[in-house]
């Protein structure tokens, strides 16, 4: 059955954080929880952004309820303090996208000595969720959902090299990035549900979407592609956050599982379940990751 948000119950009760909201998807993905009665946490680095996108949210929902949070998905003492900050002022927390993300910059190290894309898309939420997963509730409404992309099919975990210090290509970290993102989802789900858990983790992606995400990439090339190509593989940032919502809100949903557009090599289309590529699905190496990344962060993950 085709995800529609109109069936969805309304969550009036529920309380969601969505990263990286200021903009592009994931502000679409929280107008959309905000509309169904979510209260809507837009967790952003930029303070400034996420309260210009919650004065334009309540423009177009003005009974809605939205609050924002500064986090700096790249710095792990800003996670802290942020999931800090959000159980001072919240009880629980229901659904969390972790979104925010960045895309083909030029190498740089984050003070904790991090990639910054694998800093930033992965090993932050990953903090992230495993400070804020005590204050969801066990029940099968509570969502974990993990945005990666189509790139993860490209993707190798460079364990040798990680923060690809030694040998750096911008496409290759982030799809590496991705490809993260995605485990985190399988091998959370695995541990959710050996401890008994009925928290869900999911996974989406949006396939190919007009957004600020692709502002790194060569200015010329995309101004190229936005007369010819784009057109016609590229759908809106409102219809790439589709999956992410069915990720989060599917009532039908087992965990596990990973959404995207169902057309042309899912770059767009009505959405349904995605292919995960094989790399993603070698347990040893979903375990593998999952203590590297505890390491690096000083996650600990209380199921």
């Amino acid at each position: 059955m085709q995800f529609d948000l109109t069936n969805i119950p309304n969550q009036n009760d529920k309380i969601a954080m969505i990263t990286g909201a200021s903009s592009g998807l994931g502000q679409a993905v929280a107008c959309s929880l905000a509309q169904i009665g979510c209260t809507a946490v837009l967790a952003c680095r930029s303070l400034e952004k996420a309260e210009q996108a919650k004065h334009n949210m309540m423009q177009a929902l003005p009974h809605a309820a939205i609050d924002t949070l500064s986090i700096d998905l790249s710095a792990m003492d800003s996670v802290r303090s942020a999931a800090a900050t959000f159980k001072k002022q919240y009880s629980r927390l229901d659904i969390l996208v972790n979104n925010a993300g960045i895309m083909y910059p030029s190498f740089t190290l984050t003070s904790d000595g991090f990639e910054s894309q694998l800093a930033t898309n992965s090993l932050g939420h990953f903090l992230l969720t495993a400070l804020l997963i005590d204050a969801m509730p066990d029940q099968s409404s509570s969502r974990i959902t993990w945005v990666s992309s189509l790139a993860h099919r490209t993707g190798k975990i460079h364990f040798k090299d990680l923060h690809m210090v030694s040998n750096y290509s911008k496409a290759a970290a982030y799809s590496q990035s991705k490809l993260a993102c995605l485990m985190y989802t399988i091998e959370l789900d695995r541990r959710l549900k050996m401890a008994g858990k009925k928290i869900i983790s999911n996974a989406a992606h949006p396939g190919a979407v007009r957004s600020n995400l692709s502002r790194n990439m060569s200015p010329w090339l995309m101004t190229a592609l936005e007369y010819t190509l784009l057109p016609l593989i590229t759908h809106s940032t409102q219809s790439g956050s589709v999956p992410i919502l069915q990720a989060s809100l599917s009532l039908e949903s087992p965990g596990g599982q990973y959404y995207g557009p169902q057309g042309f090599f899912e770059l767009k289309g009505p959405s349904g379940l995605a292919k995960i590529a094989k790399q993603a699905l070698n347990k040893a190496h979903l375990i593998k990751l999952w203590q590297v990344s505890e390491s690096l962060t000083g996650a600990h993950f209380d199921l």
